[in-house]
């Protein structure tokens, strides 16, 4: 399970075990209440950097808020998407389609003789193009991956979605310390009270 970036309820949380899915859990219910994590345009790129998705490009020029507007867009359209996919009905694949058509990237060879790497670099100059990696990702998530382990968490005051790479694909919650321990005090309770 990936690291959270803190298991007291501060967010936004990274144990969703795929960088889209972590990317729509940026709003979650915290404390009984809807929660936007983002809330500027430097909680998005903290976020991005934090996940290893931050464009390697020239430095963003764009108006005050419109990485946060942009972010908070795509994550709506990845949410729909990962939903609808679930849900096994059509993905409107055009919304998506505009966000990859702007993730330009190109090749790079990087370390020494010997010991040559490529690494993918990625253009950041605009909005789109920062959030571009969070796209490729989410394309490759509703493409590739087995979505049968694509999970809502089973916690009903939940709203987080997580990659289920357990051994046994048992995975319930998206956090044992979040919702799988306070499903566990229910139960006790219920035990305890006779109901």
């Amino acid at each position: 399970m990936a690291e959270t970036q803190s298991q007291s309820g501060q967010g936004p949380w990274f144990l969703a075990d795929h960088p889209a899915l972590d990317f729509i859990n940026t709003e979650a219910i915290v404390e009984g209440h809807p929660h936007d994590f983002w809330q500027t345009d430097q909680d998005v790129e903290a976020w991005l950097q934090h996940s290893g998705l931050a464009a390697d490009g020239l430095a963003s020029q764009h108006e005050p808020d419109a990485l946060l507007q942009a972010a908070r867009q795509l994550r709506q359209i990845i949410r729909n998407s990962v939903q609808q996919h679930k849900a096994g009905e059509a993905v409107d694949i055009q919304a998506l389609n505009a966000w990859l058509g702007e993730a330009t990237s190109h090749l790079q060879l990087t370390g020494e003789p010997g010991e040559l790497q490529l690494r993918r670099v990625y253009a950041g100059q605009s909005v789109m193009q920062q959030l571009g990696q969070v796209a490729e990702q989410a394309a490759m998530l509703l493409a590739q991956e087995d979505f049968s382990r694509v999970r809502p968490c089973e916690h009903p005051a939940c709203t987080l979605w997580f990659y289920d790479r357990t051994k046994a694909h048992r995975r319930r919650w998206c956090s044992m310390a979040l919702c799988g321990n306070r499903a566990k005090v229910a139960r006790f309770r219920a035990v305890k009270s006779g109901g």
